[in-house]
């Protein structure tokens, strides 16, 4: 399998092809203005540099010829390729404002738990995994929640021996907060009784010794034994992360947490001429933004397909793992209230760091202790970092209601997740009560308090598909319809506004509204065809929306049905 994919990969090592102009004719066009306003069309025209040339409001029309031509007068150019849309609906292409697209192509070949539903189906789907990839040294994946499975506790080794006792197996949690570690994982990383929890981090713990899940840092006491990929595995995910994205209509994503063999694999593809999804890469940690950018951001390479320009943070975890760090006790832990990932001079410092080199900041903070602790930092440091900034705070789950006006201050972006909102909501009410949530996922008090919201997915914690975001967006609801009516429905957004989050809010939360995201005239033209107008469609039918074509800088780079 892998030599096939890999002759795929092999196979798009062309040189970008040189741009050609065109018109994409008879369309629904649905673009978004420089204001965030929705504006109509008919016809997109493209120039020769692969860039919106205008939009037209109605049919397009070839410049009629002169009957004589003047002394050094030349005959209009023609155009390239003329695209009869047949009616369809075009859109900008989407902008997933925060994702992780290694993690995301890894899921495609490593063991997927996302589509169990309890603790037996993931035990039996391990089995046959481990069966076909007899050899391995080590079992890797992700995806499980206890919470889907209703376990209501975490799972324990001796549940993952009983489907594989022999080969060490580590796997991530869907949130990717948590792993889950068997018997001969923990041995391999020499976990005993009386192994300790790194600060920001927790061993779930049963008749005094490790049961075999790790929180937060804790994880790391596994992962510093497991094999990392090797570069052709990342090529090979690289490569399905970015079909998956295609075929999702995401022309640009914002890559939270870039390492340095992340950039290589991004590098080595776009020499290739392989890399067709615009990367925003922040980079995860100080010592990998040094090693892949050095003194400053990275200028936009390979006609605007990549760029280091920020640096990602991680305050705390996630709701789920009770990682989330809280300024009261979880409603169903007593005693609890998550935890720091970083403590918070040694945030500060790292912040400064970066941004001494204009590297753009962006942290992630799930709970109001974490959210709050984030906005005062910021408030600090841009008493000496001034200009435009755009710090962003990532999540921005649970927000003390105190604490929303301030988003609005310093420039501050949220860049939110609403399709976690679906898997969120219940597990919300049960860490934290009715009476603590009204502060979460705030995405309209966002946009009445003038603040830039960018949406994105997390993926792959949750589907890198945006029109399931912008569904519960615009209904919060999740795909069954629960809760009816939307859960805290006073923060569902318009169509309008949702539309706005996925592509001119996601560029502008990267520093890229200049060149793409909008199809303002200028631009790169991405654009995608879809299968029905979802600006009067509803939320349930949005989600349902199928992408038919995908195009990047003037090229069809995707056609539903077409092999890769």
């Amino acid at each position: 399998m892998k030599r096939a994919l890999l002759a795929a990969v092999t196979a798009l090592a062309l040189p970008f092809p040189a741009f050609a102009s065109g018109v994409i004719d008879n369309v629904n066009g649905i673009a978004v203005d420089a204001n965030g306003r929705t504006v109509r069309f008919r016809a997109l025209l493209i120039d020769d540099e692969g860039k919106v040339e205008r939009l037209l409001p109605g049919r397009y029309e070839a410049p009629p010829r002169k009957k004589k031509l003047k002394k050094g007068e030349t005959w209009p150019k023609g155009l390239d390729f003329q695209l009869d849309g047949g009616g369809k609906t075009l859109i900008p292409g989407l902008i997933d404002a925060h994702g992780h697209v290694m993690a995301l192509g890894l899921t495609q070949v490593t063991l997927d738990l996302s589509d169990t539903r309890s603790l037996a189906e993931a035990q039996a789907k391990i089995r046959e995994y481990v069966a076909a990839n007899s050899g391995r040294k080590w079992i890797i994946g992700r995806g499980w929640s206890a919470e889907r499975w209703g376990l209501n506790r975490a799972p324990t080794s001796a549940e993952l021996d009983v489907a594989t006792a022999d080969v060490p197996v580590w796997l991530e949690s869907a949130d990717g907060q948590a792993g889950w570690a068997n018997s001969a994982a923990m041995r391999a990383a020499n976990i005993s009784a009386g192994s300790k929890a790194p600060v920001g981090g927790r061993i779930e713990m049963a008749g005094g010794k490790p049961s075999g899940v790790f929180v937060g840092k804790a994880m790391d006491m596994i992962q510093r034994v497991v094999p990392p990929p090797a570069p052709k595995d990342r090529d090979i995910a690289l490569e399905k992360a970015q079909q998956l994205l295609l075929a999702n209509g995401v022309t640009g994503i914002a890559d939270m947490g870039t390492t340095i063999e992340d950039w290589q694999a991004f590098r080595r593809s776009a020499d290739r001429g392989a890399l067709r999804v615009r990367i925003i890469s922040y980079a995860q940690g100080l010592d990998n933004m040094v090693l892949i950018a050095g003194p400053e951001p990275t200028p936009w390479l390979y006609e605007d397909r990549l760029r280091m320009g920020g640096l990602k943070l991680e305050l705390d975890g996630s709701l789920a793992s009770r990682g989330a760090w809280l300024k009261a006790d979880y409603a169903d832990a007593p005693g609890q209230r998550g935890y720091s990932l970083t403590p918070s001079t040694q945030m500060r410092n790292m912040m400064s760091r970066a941004a001494m080199d204009n590297f753009q900041i962006a942290v992630d903070a799930t709970g109001d202790a974490a959210n709050s602790e984030v906005l005062d930092a910021i408030t600090e440091l841009a008493l000496t970092y001034k200009g435009d900034r755009r710090w962003r705070i990532e999540q921005a789950a649970i927000v003390d209601p105190a604490d929303l006006p301030r988003f609005g201050q310093n420039g501050v972006i949220a860049s939110m997740q609403p399709a976690r909102l679906a898997t969120d909501w219940r597990v919300s009410v049960a860490r934290l009560g009715e009476k603590r949530v009204s502060g979460g996922y705030a995405w309209k008090t966002m946009l009445d308090n003038r603040v830039p919201l960018a949406f994105g997915s997390g993926a792959p914690v949750t589907t890198p598909n945006p029109f399931a975001g912008m569904a519960v967006a615009m209904s919060r609801e999740d795909g069954s319809g629960e809760p009816a009516g939307g859960w805290t429905p006073q923060q569902r957004v318009s169509f309008d506004a949702a539309l706005d989050g996925y592509t001119r809010q996601a560029a502008f939360a990267g520093f890229a509204e200049k060149r793409f995201g909008s199809l303002i005239p200028g631009q790169r033209a991405d654009f995608i065809l879809i299968d029905r107008d979802i600006s009067v469609a509803r939320p349930n039918e949005v989600r349902a929306t199928q992408v038919l074509e995908t195009w990047i800088g003037g090229k069809r780079v995707y056609m539903k049905g077409s092999k890769p």
